[in-house]
């Protein structure tokens, strides 16, 4: 794994690469983002903020989700996908929130992931993106843009969060998950786009590329050619 001045090198050339990097999901409020973060799960940040603005119209705050039922809120999130489980953590979270935390979203890692249909990424977007406390979001393009470039070496999202985190002063945490995601949608796809990767000097995956291009082609065997018959010899004595 790469040293932590490794790390931030890296980091650097990434965030050059794609200044200005940030969630892609619409938001105004950490409400609106704990939501669409929720919705987000097996979706794409487009097809969500395609549906939220009703969704945020009809349901403003925790108080008002909290009320929902699954009939009413499974049909404006249906396009989503996985719409049932999600109905049910969305109205479950929204209760917790009331119940709880006087409809206000917690900024604190153990309050945040004890709440329906709230694992550590998702605490950890809505903590960084609209709370201000430093947090590392851990998606599937972290773990294979991390792991491609050396900063990280595991599959297991929390190893890479600890492991980018302890590389990382705080303050570049979210901003640091923001780049590796963007650079995992644009650059580093799983059949990656190498030439334009600005820290790919630092990749083990290209380092072999480059290695196995440089080998000079094994030569072909000769195909081997059959010999041609022997013509028989006449007997001497024996006329044609």
């Amino acid at each position: 794994m790469k040293t932590p001045g490794d790390t931030r090198a890296i980091l650097d050339a990434l965030e050059a690469q794609h200044p200005g990097a940030d969630t892609e999901l619409h938001y105004r409020t950490p409400f609106e983002l704990l939501v669409a973060t929720i919705l987000s799960a097996q979706s794409t940040d487009r097809r969500v903020n395609l549906v939220t603005p009703a969704l945020f119209k009809r349901y403003p705050n925790a108080r008002a989700l909290a009320k929902a039922t699954p009939a009413e809120l499974e049909p404006q999130i249906h396009s989503t996908g996985f719409f049932r489980a999600k109905s049910r953590a969305l109205i479950g979270m929204a209760q917790a929130l009331v119940v709880t935390h006087g409809g206000e979203v917690p900024a604190d890692m153990a309050a945040l992931t004890a709440l329906p249909g709230v694992g550590r990424k998702t605490a950890n977007v809505v903590l960084g993106h609209s709370l201000g406390v430093p947090g590392l979001p851990v998606d599937r393009h972290v773990l294979r843009v991390s792991n491609r470039l050396g900063i990280a070496e595991s599959d297991d999202p929390e190893a890479v969060e600890r492991q980018l985190c302890g590389a990382l002063p705080k303050a570049r945490w979210t901003l640091a998950s923001d780049t590796l995601i963007l650079h995992g949608r644009r650059v580093c796809k799983p059949t990656p786009l190498c030439d334009q990767c600005a820290p790919r000097e630092f990749c083990d995956e290209f380092a072999a590329a480059a290695r196995e291009r440089s080998r000079p082609a094994a030569r072909a065997p000769r195909p081997r050619t059959k010999a041609a018959p022997k013509r028989a010899r006449p007997r001497p004595g024996r006329t044609r």
